[in-house]
Order: C-alpha cells, then structure tokens, then sequence
C-alpha cells in the first residue's frame, strides 16, 4: 500500500514497484466495486423499480423464462448498478496511475480536467434517463403494435437499460477529450472547426453504435454529442492551449 504514495514527474521507479502499484490499485477497485456490487443487491429491488419506471404502466411486469432467470437477472442488474456506482472511483484511479507520465505542464492542464468527469458521467446518466430510454421504449413499443403482442422478456430489457446509461456517461465525456487534446497541443481549435463535418460523421457512427438500434432513438442521441462537440470547441477557444515551456521560461540569453 506504501507504493499509492503521489509519485513525482522526475521519480524513477522500477519495473516492480510500477507493478507493484499497478496491482494495489486494481485491487482497491475491485473492492470498490464490491462494495459497490453489495449495496446494490441489497437495494436491487429499489433498482429495478427505477430501471422499470420509463415503461408503460401495462408493460411494468416483465417475464422470465427459466426457474434461475429473475435471480440471474438481479445480479446482473445489480452489476451494471455497481459498474456506474463505482466508474468514478475506478477512473481515478486509472488516471491517477498514468498522472506521473505527464510533465508538471501537462499536469497543470489535465488535473482541472479530471475533477469534471464525474459530473459529466452523471449528466450523461441523468440525460439517458430521462430523455433517451422514455423515448426509445415509447417508439419500440409502439411500432405496428397492432400486429404484435409485445410481452418484454426482463434480461434483455434490463441488459438494454443499463448499457444505456453506461454509453450516455461515456460519451459525454466529449468536452473533456476535445479540451485535454487542446490543451496538450496535439490538435488545434482551427482543426477542430476545419474537420467538423469528419466528427459529425463519426458522431452519427458513434450514436449508431449505442443501445436503441431505431433511428429515432439514434437521433436524439446524436443532438448532445452534436452539442458536446460544438461547445467543446468554444471553451477549447475561450481557454485556449497550454502555453510551451518556452514560453514559460526566460530564455537564458536574456538573463
């Protein structure tokens, strides 16, 4: 545990203690998640009411095929709840094994970056919630209902709410990518503008590549990455990239 100390930019560690730490910080994840995984289950019920709330009252019951399948089906539940639960923790410490790569400079860029993403995970959460699950369970549901009898099966619905959420606190992680790419002067606001059209190509891709495979659940997931994306690159224009080291120290001719 003594290797989770902070680690400076000019500190060499060996091969060991790189593992070494590597290993303390997987295992403090895996108990987060445990932990997390536990609180869950123990308040699955209360999970799976709210995961049934964006259906209609008349589909709220849904079926199970197999004697093991509800029990199977709650753990699962209760694991996608603790994947979300402990997503935050774990990215930190993700970022905060990698954080000794980058040179103060960086740091001094990255780390106010760091302190949103949990924010943003959670609008994204709140915003699939509310808005994209409602609509796309109301137009699945609703399509030729007069030719079928739609009787919902509680795996698949479940398995498709949680990966929901999980893609909607991804992908509004947007504007911390865009800025950190910014900042760190590996593109420009310039290029950004410039190849717009590209990202609104790879946005539609990525909205197509999310859970709800109907186009109008494509689309209202496109509008906040479309959003994400434009306004990524005003605050990347408000604040501008990272000076140079050179441009932060005198030159020694001047001296």
């Amino acid at each position: 545990m003594a290797r989770l100390k902070p680690v400076r930019h000019d500190e060499h560690l060996s091969l060991v203690d790189h593992l070494d730490e590597l290993r303390w910080r997987i295992i403090l994840s895996l108990a987060a998640l445990v932990v997390a995984f536990g609180l869950c289950f123990w308040q699955s019920a209360l999970i799976l009411d709210i995961a049934a709330d964006p259906l209609p009252i008349s589909d709220r019951q849904l079926v199970v095929l197999a004697p093991a399948e509800a029990f199977m089906t709650t753990v699962t539940v209760s694991l996608y709840a603790a994947l979300i639960l402990a997503a935050p923790f774990v990215s930190y410490q993700l970022f905060a094994y990698l954080l000794p790569a980058f040179s103060p400079r960086e740091r001094r860029t990255i780390i106010p970056l760091l302190l949103t993403i949990p924010l943003l995970f959670l609008a994204g959460v709140v915003f699939s919630y509310f808005i994209v699950i409602p609509a796309a369970v109301d137009f699945l549901l609703s399509f030729n209902s007069d030719q079928f009898t739609t009787e919902l099966r509680a795996r698949e619905y479940y398995s498709f709410f949680a990966m929901a959420l999980l893609a909607g606190g991804i992908v509004f992680q947007i504007p911390i990518v865009v800025l950190a790419l910014v900042k760190l002067q590996i593109v420009t606001v310039e290029q950004l503008r410039h190849n717009r059209r590209y990202a609104y190509l790879l946005i539609a891709v990525i909205a197509a590549a999310l859970p709800g495979v109907d186009p109008i659940t494509m689309l209202i997931e496109m509008v906040p990455l479309l959003l994400l994306y434009e306004l990524s690159i005003l605050l990347a224009r408000a604040l501008g990239a990272a000076k140079p080291p050179e441009a932060l120290e005198p030159n020694v001719q001047e001296r």
